[in-house]
C-alpha cells in the first residue's frame, strides 16, 4: 500500500477540470457525500405576517447547526467533523482520517427584527426558519423638490 499526497485516490487531482469546462463524473467528498454542491439549498417562502425559510442540512445535527442575527444579516453556520479509524486484530494503525469542514449562508432580514421575534426549528436535516415581517416605514408621496 502506497501513501498518497493527493487523497483518497491517486488519480483524484489528476482528472480534475480546474476551469470547469468539461463535463466530469462527480467527486466524492468524504465528509458530504456526491452531493456536497448541494448544501444549504434553502426554500424561502412569503405569508401574510412572515418569511418562512426551509434549508435543507442533511447529514447534520441539531447541535452542529448556529444561527445568528447580527446587523440584520440573519447567518446560518453548519460544521461537521467525521472520524474514521481502521485497525487490525493486533491493533496496529491501517488507516486514520479525520474530515472537518463547514458551510454557512446569510441573508438581510433588515435592522428592525429582533432575534427573540425568529423562530426556529431543526427536524429530520430541515432547518424550518419563521421571520415575522415589519412595517416598513412609508416615505411621504410627495417626492418633488422645489428649486427656488
Amino acid at each position: 500500500m502506497l501513501p498518497s499526497i493527493f487523497g483518497e485516490n491517486l488519480f483524484d487531482d489528476f482528472f480534475t477540470d480546474p476551469f470547469g469546462m468539461m463535463v466530469m463524473p462527480q467527486r466524492h467528498d468524504p465528509l458530504y457525500g456526491k452531493h456536497s454542491k448541494n448544501l444549504m439549498k434553502t426554500d424561502v417562502r412569503e405569508t401574510e405576517d412572515s418569511y418562512e425559510l426551509d434549508v435543507d442540512l442533511p447529514g447534520f445535527k441539531k447541535d452542529e447547526v448556529n444561527v445568528e442575527l447580527k446587523n440584520g444579516y440573519l447567518t446560518i453556520q453548519a460544521a461537521k467533523g467525521l472520524d474514521k479509524d481502521e485497525t487490525d486484530k493486533k491493533g496496529k494503525y491501517i488507516r486514520q482520517e479525520r474530515y472537518a469542514g463547514s458551510c454557512s449562508r446569510s441573508f438581510y432580514v433588515g435592522e428592525d427584527v429582533e432575534a427573540g421575534e425568529v423562530a426556529a426549528r431543526f427536524e429530520n436535516g430541515i432547518l424550518q426558519l419563521s421571520i415575522p415581517k415589519k412595517e416598513h416605514k412609508q416615505l411621504p408621496k410627495n417626492s418633488t423638490i422645489q428649486i427656488q
